[in-house]
């Protein structure tokens, strides 16, 4: 064989590799969450050695090496600094945006997010991805004998870590979303969070909007542990069966989680709780690029629709002609999509 094809070939068994050894970054991940690593940094206020980690994780049978191999993974990785030492002494390990997003009291921690997608529960549908190809259905089903809001309603772990999850991540995107529609919300007297879970998303938009009228709709066991918060309530319903009426309707990343078929039904709902002439339809979710727009993020985009058929009764992330077809489709002919600062579009949309 010749030497050029010797070398194709050993780039691509690197490549496939890389692909197939992708999982050691998740389970480093949840390795550091699980010891506490930003936080036991965090709470010296200052890089520190290993030795001084290793104390902070408060067991004695710690094993040194196992934690260095570990540390040495995750500063390659860039989720942690490491300062050697200019005098013999221990290298020092400091934190850094990224790992920041890792301590569990963070405003912006993305740990419970990071603990739910390692967790069996949503890990194991991922294996029936080629099931579903030959048989049709959802993965999670086929797994669980059901879909993930169903297990949530019976199972309370599976609730508390799912709402949790989607709390934590949704923080970041409303965020995004705050800073670039900023005009959006001035005309607004009253805002339903359609399956706004435990009720942060619309909680964030009223601190930043007094005016705003906050009403967060989610099924009974999800409202059930939803903290109070100033200027919202908290309605216990179903999307599919009616949304209380209101000036607009906000949905973050919630029609990605259903069928074409499910998501009209959604919106010939959403239109009926808003004024025909007045109300308005705010969407926060993914626009996958065609071929010829495509950017720098558009590839962890279609993972997320990879794990809308492992995660999801059906679910999927679209690109603009699908969300036109599907706006149209459920009575909303208008709209207009803005870039923000996520791997989310807000896509304002119109009855008429």
């Amino acid at each position: 064989m010749a030497s050029l094809e010797v070398e194709a070939l050993f780039k691509s068994e690197v490549e496939i590799s890389q692909l197939l050894l992708r999982f050691a970054d998740s389970m480093a991940l949840k390795c550091a969450i699980e010891l506490g690593l930003a936080d036991i940094i965090n709470s010296h206020g200052r890089p520190i050695s290993l030795s001084q980690i290793a104390s902070g994780i408060n067991s004695p049978r710690s094993d040194m090496s196992y934690l260095a191999r570990i540390m040495r993974y995750l500063v390659r990785k860039e989720f942690f600094t490491a300062h050697p030492p200019s005098d013999g002494g221990e290298t020092l390990f400091g934190l850094n945006q990224k790992s920041r997003l890792l301590m569990h009291d963070s405003e912006r921690s993305l740990a419970s997010l990071i603990i739910m997608q390692n967790h069996p529960w949503f890990l194991e549908p991922w294996h029936c991805l080629s099931q579903c190809v030959k048989e049709g259905g959802t993965a999670f089903s086929k797994v669980h004998g059901c879909e993930v809001w169903d297990l949530a309603s019976r199972n309370p772990e599976v609730n508390r870590i799912f709402n949790e999850a989607m709390a934590c991540t949704s923080k970041i995107v409303t965020t995004a979303s705050l800073s670039q529609y900023k005009d959006g919300f001035n005309n607004i007297r009253s805002l339903v969070d359609v399956a706004g879970g435990i009720g942060g998303h619309v909680a964030e938009i009223v601190r930043a909007y007094p005016h705003i009228e906050g009403i967060n709709l989610d099924l009974p066991h999800v409202v059930a542990t939803a903290p109070k918060y100033d200027g919202v309530s908290h309605v216990a319903g179903n999307m599919f069966e009616a949304i209380p009426n209101a000036d607009a309707i906000y949905m973050q990343r919630i029609l990605h989680g259903f069928t074409d078929e499910s998501g009209v039904e959604i919106l010939r709902n959403c239109k009926k709780a808003i004024p025909e002439k007045t109300g308005k339809l705010i969407i926060v979710d993914i626009v996958l690029q065609t071929d010829d727009y495509r950017d720098q993020f558009d590839d962890i985009r279609m993972v997320m629709d990879l794990m809308m058929i492992a995660q999801t009764s059906g679910g999927k992330e679209r690109t603009e002609q699908e969300w036109k077809k599907l706006l149209e489709e459920g009575g909303f002919p208008r709209y207009k999509i803005i870039k923000i600062p996520a791997l989310q579009s807000i896509i304002e949309a119109y009855p008429e």
